[in-house]
């Protein structure tokens, strides 16, 4: 299959920022891993109608350094006429607990001092995110959830979703996402955790806003990118064409485009991310670990890619015999695409139409 680079063109794995952000005081967490939160405040944001049965609501869950703009960001399957049609569905986008787009997160003022959290925010579990979303719903007085989704991270949500509130969900769509991290993929969170923590600009997770560790957190978003795309989308993308020459200058500078793209990716992320929200959330993730669907009442859909190697489809396939053998009506699909780990984000038309069908039955 061949791949159209204009899709790389539209979408970098930008965030734009949302206006229609909506924010919810939904009280104080005792964290499952030890830690109190005295508040916490939800970000959030709607699309679409919610019927008068209270029951076509659709929870959009991001991945990991996402934000609540789900018709921003996931724009090929949230929207009007869609997938997740907001002309249908009340589309519901919400930022993590521990984020930084609007939800309490390492760089929320402390209620004592009204200094950013920094190293006293507590370690958080994805039980810990899930239980916020819930009250988000109880505020808006839903009680039964038509579906969840999400990818990557969002897809882990979308998971402990189904066996921590088990009678709120009617449907899961879990793309390109796992039910635990391997030893790789925990070890690629690493790495990103390690640029962070030996950048001394961290300060031990102290530092003041106006001085972050920029270096540390722009190499980790690197190590980010490099497990995002196939190896044939990097050919295509960038092969071995050299930055604005023809010839190498035979120095240790930027050489090669696909170093320009790096470091001018690692460089954009510190703009938008703080450093502690990626490590808390890195950190949770990889706890994350599903043993089993028994407790769930909810249908799956389970989507992979055949070139994501970051999340690859043998784990999704794992949760889709994880579904049958609790009694769930489970479906898992393996998409031919190239586009390696981001093809959830890319990828509107296969995945999408599968998704539609789901959410439809």
């Amino acid at each position: 299959m061949q791949i159209d680079p204009a899709l790389f063109q539209e979408n970098e794995r930008t965030n734009p920022s949302a206006d229609g952000r909506q924010f919810v005081d939904v009280g104080a967490l005792t964290c499952e891993a030890g830690g109190d939160l005295e508040g916490v405040t939800v970000a959030y944001e709607s699309w679409g109608t919610l019927n008068e049965a209270r029951d076509n609501a659709v929870l959009v869950c991001h991945a990991l350094t996402g934000d609540s703009h789900a018709i921003g960001w996931w724009s090929r399957i949230v929207g009007p006429g869609k997938p997740i049609d907001t002309d249908r569905y009340f589309v519901i986008g919400t930022n993590a607990l521990g984020g930084c787009q609007g939800t309490t997160g390492p760089a929320s003022p402390h209620p004592v001092d009204g200094r950013p959290y920094g190293s006293r925010f507590p370690i958080l579990t994805l039980r810990d995110m899930i239980e916020v979303q819930i009250r988000l719903l109880d505020h808006l007085g839903i009680e039964r959830l038509h579906a969840v989704a999400g990818g990557s991270m969002g897809g882990m949500q979308a998971l402990q979703w189904t066996v921590q509130a088990p009678g709120r969900v009617r449907k899961a769509f879990v793309t390109a996402s796992t039910g635990a991290h391997s030893a790789m993929q925990i070890g690629f969170n690493e790495a990103a955790r390690q640029a962070i923590m030996r950048d001394p600009r961290w300060r031990g997770g102290d530092y003041p806003l106006e001085d972050p560790p920029v270096d540390g957190l722009s190499v980790a978003r690197m190590v980010g990118h490099l497990s995002f795309l196939s190896e044939q989308a990097f050919t295509i993308k960038f092969s071995r064409r050299f930055q604005g020459k023809d010839r190498p200058d035979y120095r240790l500078g930027v050489e090669f485009e696909v170093e320009s793209y790096l470091n001018y990716q690692g460089d954009k992320f510190t703009r938008r991310f703080d450093a502690n929200s990626l490590l808390v959330l890195m950190r949770a993730i990889d706890y994350f670990d599903v043993e089993s669907l028994e407790a769930s009442e909810s249908e799956y859909l389970f989507t992979s890619f055949t070139t994501d190697w970051l999340y690859p489809s043998h784990q999704s396939a794992r949760l889709h015999r994880m579904a049958h053998e609790a009694g769930c009506v489970s479906q898992h699909v393996e998409i031919d695409l190239p586009y390696g780990h981001d093809a959830f984000l890319l990828d509107g038309e296969q995945q999408g139409s599968i998704l539609r069908g789901f959410l439809d039955r």
